[in-house]
Order: structure tokens, then C-alpha cells, then sequence
């Protein structure tokens, strides 16, 4: 990790005279969702500072995983990454209320949330580790793959192993169910699922096409059960470096790059899930949600307590 980020700081001072780089990190391929809104983040920055800044963006994984780039983004060895909502659940705790099961209705429930005073209050809590969140991104509404059946109710959940990211909310709401579900880190999950390690995933339409799930995935279920946002941060001395005018461009293009990333995850939704049926997939279109809710009730009591069931309240009754 210290020879790549050596090399990215060789890089940007290779950098043409005047210009300034900064390096920004993602997990997935730059045809995907956040790809997409990096591609259209970093234009947008050469565009509004003349040129005078240019965003590099490091897709894949390249410069760590999720909780690793985070890390780096609070040392300042990192100047930027787009990362889904993942991790911070772990480094801000108060994050973990998005993940609960079934809080969200659907994606446009999920974007007034998050464009509305909620969404900008918790904007700012990045603030408190060291971090400049300039806008919401989208990784899109989260549904179940796996190897074993199909899954139309709580009771088909029952045994099955999933792999469930980092989030000790998410892996609560599925144990309750049954699940044997465990964290592992993104880049070795298409391993994992080959190698039987885990039965299933969770994970938006977008990433499960990107990811070529299908080829090692007999099922999916639009279970809709999780909102995956995303954030563009910094690190707080790469915006500290910026002046007034470079940090109005960077949140105007950082609005606009999480503006791409929601179409393209809104766009996969509609469309991808045709292609993995094409694909051999079986989907189950329609779940009992009602049912999955009422197999949750346990664990919400205690999402109530740990969140304030009047925050949780509020959440819901967004229009």
C-alpha cells in the first residue's frame, strides 16, 4: 500500500507545471455507478478551475478498500475517494441507522432523505473524523443473490450463508433472520461466491452486473431491503489547500458527479435486471416485505434503542 501510494505521489509530482493532481479512489470499474460519477466529477473540476486542478481518478480498488481509503483520506495520504456507505457505519456510528432493513421504501424515498435537512445535517458529521463530505452519490437499492433457491420470504433465508458488508447493523438484521452472514472486504467476493465459501450476496443491480455475478449467482431477489448512498469526500488538508473559488467548483462538480452516479444505478436498475435474467438468472420480482418486517421486529427494538426511535420515525415519514 505505501509503494502504490508513493507512486501516486510520484505521479502527481510528474504533474505539468501549474497543474495541481489529486488522486481519488474507488471500489468499483469506471463503467459502474460511482465510476461514472467520478469520470463526471473530475471533468467538471478541469472545467470550473480552468484547468488549474485535475482529478485523477483510481478505480478498482487500486488504492485499498473501502475502510483502507478512509483511513487514508483522515491521515491525508489520500486526497479524495468516492465510497459507498459501507464503512462509515464502523467510524460514525450514528451512520448505521441507514442501514437498517426495510427503513427505506424505495430509491426516490431514500434520495428526499438525503436531499432534505436530514441528509444535510448528517453532510456535515464527517467533520467530526477529519473528513469533507462534499455530496451524496448513489450505490442503489440493495438486493439478494445466491447459488442455493429463490427467495420470496424470511423462512427461504433460513441457513444460508452471505457474505454482508462491514456494517454491524446489516449483519444484525440478517443473523435475526437466520443468515449466516459474515463481513468480507468487496475485492474478494467474487472468489468467495466461486468458491462456495458463501451461498449469496447483497449487493445493488449495478454491482452485481459489473461484478459478473451471475456467472457464479442462480438467483436473484429484488428484495429492495437496503439504500447504499455514497459520498464524495476529501481529506480535510487537500480541502484545506483549495481556495474559496477551487472549493465552490469542487462542491458544484462533486453535485453533479453524485447526480451521474444515481442515474446510472436508477438506469441499471431498470435495465439490468432483464439482462440477468438473460443471463440464466431465475428473479423474484416480489417479496413479502410485510413478512420480512415482522421476522425483524426483534432486532428493530433494539435499532430503536440504539438510534432513538423517534430519529428512525422520522426517516420513515420523508414524502
Amino acid at each position: 500500500m505505501a509503494a502504490v501510494f508513493g507512486l501516486c505521489s510520484l505521479v502527481a509530482s510528474e504533474a505539468q507545471a501549474g497543474e495541481r493532481v489529486l488522486r481519488l479512489g474507488y471500489l468499483f470499474s469506471q463503467t459502474s455507478q460511482l465510476g461514472a460519477g467520478a469520470e463526471r466529477f473530475a471533468t467538471e473540476v478541469a472545467a470550473r478551475t480552468g484547468g488549474a486542478v485535475r482529478v485523477e481518478p483510481y478505480p478498482n480498488g487500486t488504492v485499498g478498500g473501502e475502510v483502507e481509503m478512509v483511513e487514508e483520506l483522515r491521515a491525508g495520504h489520500l486526497d479524495m475517494a468516492f465510497i459507498t456507505s459501507a464503512p462509515f457505519a464502523g467510524i460514525l456510528p450514528e451512520f448505521g441507522v441507514f442501514d437498517i432493513p426495510f427503513l427505506f421504501r424505495n430509491a426516490a424515498h431514500a434520495h428526499a432523505v438525503f436531499d432534505g435537512p436530514i441528509g444535510r445535517d448528517y453532510l456535515q458529521k464527517f467533520s467530526a473524523k477529519g473528513l469533507v463530505a462534499l455530496a451524496w452519490g448513489e450505490n442503489g437499492m440493495r438486493h439478494i443473490t445466491n447459488a442455493k433457491r429463490p427467495i420470496a420470504g424470511p423462512e427461504d433465508l433460513k441457513g444460508l450463508s452471505m457474505r454482508v458488508p462491514q456494517s454491524e447493523i446489516m449483519l444484525t438484521g440478517f443473523r435475526s433472520l437466520g443468515v449466516k452472514a459474515e463481513p468480507l472486504a468487496f475485492p474478494a467476493l467474487y472468489g468467495a461466491l466461486q468458491s462456495g465459501q458463501f451461498d449469496g450476496q447483497e449487493n445493488p443491480i449495478a454491482v452485481i452486473t459489473a461484478s459478473h455475478f451471475a456467472k457464479v449467482q442462480r438467483h436473484l431477489t429484488l428484495s429492495g431491503h437496503v439504500y447504499s448512498w455514497a459520498a464524495l469526500v476529501m481529506s480535510r488538508s487537500a480541502w484545506d489547500a483549495l481556495t474559496e473559488d477551487e472549493r465552490a467548483a469542487f462542491t458544484q462538480a462533486a453535485r453533479l458527479g453524485g447526480q451521474v452516479s444515481r442515474e446510472v444505478a436508477g438506469k441499471a436498475e431498470r435495465e439490468g435486471v432483464e439482462a440477468l435474467r438473460k443471463s440464466g438468472m431465475s428473479v423474484v420480482a416480489t417479496i413479502d416485505r410485510a413478512a420480512f418486517e415482522r421476522s425483524l421486529e426483534a432486532a428493530s427494538a433494539g435499532f430503536s434503542k440504539t438510534f432513538g426511535a423517534e430519529t428512525i420515525r422520522q426517516i420513515k415519514s420523508v414524502q
